[in-house]
């Protein structure tokens, strides 16, 4: 059987990209997306791309919540999304920390971003061509994951995104997309994608 042709993606962080980032988000009722989140990840579905989050969750190696904890707050993200027609095609987490907490999660991993590891296993789950991908976020680790994985970086200016901008001659690989937020960004990433086409 024929595999099919591999398809891009654009790589969302989570907190501070397509929710406020109040530090930690560690319950449900914490959880606030950001109003045009919804409307940026549905360009996405209707793009053809795939929309995959990528996002380090160290609040389990903290001890601030657990793993469970974690996939509700997914599950009430994707169900809040849904009601205005945005579907997440994937949702990978790093719930550890090099440095703080305790085993198993005090650990040196491969999948705490700007590591690769998430990314990589995201891409070969939904056949993802890398370099015709994104990575968007606010932190220097988002714009450092995307050139780990030979994709492309969009930094947005919510969250912690215009520290990040005073910051990118620190970056591993400036960004080729910077955008006032998630909406933002997307409508530019489609808009080249589609040049380029």
């Amino acid at each position: 059987m024929k595999r099919n042709a591999s398809v891009p993606a654009i790589f969302l962080d989570r907190d501070g990209t397509i929710n406020e980032d109040i530090g930690y988000v560690s319950q449900p009722d914490e959880l606030v997306i950001y109003p045009w989140a919804a409307e940026a990840i549905r360009m996405i579905n209707q793009s053809g791309m795939k929309a995959l989050v990528i996002t380090n969750q160290s609040a389990v190696a903290r001890g601030f919540c657990s793993e469970e904890e974690i996939r509700t707050i997914h599950n009430l993200m994707t169900t809040e999304l849904g009601r205005y027609g945005a579907r997440l095609d994937g949702i990978y987490y790093c719930p550890h920390h090099p440095e703080v907490g305790q085993p198993p999660y005090r650990t040196v991993c491969d999948c705490r971003k700007p590591l690769p590891g998430l990314a990589l296993a995201a891409a070969r789950e939904h056949n993802i061509d890398l370099k015709r991908s994104y990575v968007v976020g606010d932190k220097l680790s988002d714009m450092d994951l995307a050139r780990n994985i030979g994709a492309r970086p969009a930094l947005v200016l919510t969250g912690y995104g215009l520290g990040t901008k005073a910051m990118l001659d620190r970056a591993l690989s400036p960004p080729q997309v910077i955008a006032g937020n998630l909406l933002e960004a997307v409508t530019t990433i489609l808009r080249n994608w589609r040049s380029e086409k």
